[in-house]
């Protein structure tokens, strides 16, 4: 109870105590060098303590005063420019701490006000990216049934026709949706992921053989290379599919020149296999570089959507290599091509490891 009513300000004692030590010493050595025998006596001694105490404590209590005097001046000045619902009308005595404490909680409020702000505008950004992905193969198919219904069914060929084109939406639509599950979930972090053991060279050529066809059509080649003919990961096979397929995929699409070619690259380091999928296409700006992997984010939209993708295959391919506790980096200079790089973890010699990731 008696340290709470008493209050000491540490500061002003140790400045007090400092001066008082610096009087008391110099007036030792006169003592010490001078040949009066009264300064070498009880009386003066007893006479020299209680002089050096009076003066610790008029000392300390004028240093507490100007401390004070200066602190209630700095704190009003501080308090004047600071907004009214965080210092309020009965905040008339408040100190250095307490004022700390008001502008932490000031802080603490406006990072809560921007944070909000910034959610709220990644949610309109993300409702109308989706509203505008399922917009267009939506406007399509009602257009398509509109022009059978107005009699366009009964001519064989535009009947057949717009089927076909009806069918290419509704394969889009479940597309965009599947996409958005995916990642979705990947964000959630429910990813099962199921390692096994496989050589990643022949799950990239068996990716070629798949998107041959889509090569061809955009007068593409596609080529491996890589330091030996086998190279082994341990990771989830089919994830690890689907981002090369998203890479390789987003390398076509884009390519836009003539002799146009991808370049996967391996090679195996200390701990892991290092992968690159390269092009020579029509690269990404600087400006855009820092934000390919966001959802939705198209470094050239209007072809990208005529192309049919969603938009989110660059988020899904980082969550996967995330989720393999991995990640990816690019490197790209406009109109000269792009770079993607990741790694992958090696199997491990005894089989151990391999063990405990397959069930993590």
């Amino acid at each position: 109870m008696i340290r709470n009513a008493v209050k000491i300000n540490w500061l002003s004692a140790a400045a007090s105590f400092s001066l008082v030590a610096v009087v008391g010493t110099a007036v030792l050595l006169f003592e010490f060098y001078t040949d009066d025998v009264y300064f070498k006596t009880k009386d003066f001694n007893y006479f020299l303590v209680f002089t050096l105490g009076l003066l610790f404590f008029l000392n300390y209590f004028v240093l507490e005063f100007l401390f004070s005097f200066y602190s209630k001046n700095q704190i009003r000045r501080i308090t004047n420019i600071l907004p009214e619902d965080i210092i309020h009308d009965y905040d008339t005595d408040l100190g250095f701490k307490e004022l700390g404490e008001k502008m932490h909680e000031m802080n603490q409020r406006n990072a809560e006000i921007d944070m909000m702000k910034e959610m709220e505008n990644y949610r309109k950004e993300y409702i109308g990216n989706v509203s505008h992905e399922l917009k267009t193969p939506l406007f399509s198919i009602q257009g398509y049934i509109e022009t059978l219904r107005d009699g366009g069914v009964e001519d064989l060929t535009i009947r057949d026709k717009y089927l076909q084109r009806i069918d290419s939406s509704v394969e889009r639509l479940l597309n965009i949706v599947k996409d958005l599950d995916m990642i979705n979930r990947y964000e959630s972090g429910q990813i099962d992921l199921k390692y096994s053991i496989f050589d990643i060279n022949l799950l990239i050529q068996e990716i070629f053989d798949l998107l041959e066809m889509e090569a061809e059509k955009h007068l593409m080649t596609m080529q491996l290379q890589t330091t030996q003919s086998q190279l082994f990961v341990f990771a989830d096979k089919q994830r690890i599919s689907q981002v090369l397929i998203n890479l390789i995929s987003n390398s076509i699409k884009y390519a836009n020149r003539e002799e146009a070619q991808i370049i996967v690259s391996t090679r195996e380091g200390t701990k892991s296999i290092h992968i690159s999928v390269e092009d020579n296409g029509m690269g990404i700006k600087p400006e855009n570089l820092p934000r390919i992997f966001e959802r939705f984010f198209r470094v050239e939209s209007s072809r990208s959507r005529k192309e049919g993708g969603s938009g989110l295959g660059l988020a899904i391919v980082k969550h996967i290599l995330e989720a393999h506790k991995q990640t990816i980096s690019v490197e790209s200079a406009y109109l000269s091509g792009t770079k993607f790089k990741f790694k992958l973890g090696k199997p491990a010699v005894n089989g151990k490891k391999n063990k405990t990731n397959a069930t993590a």
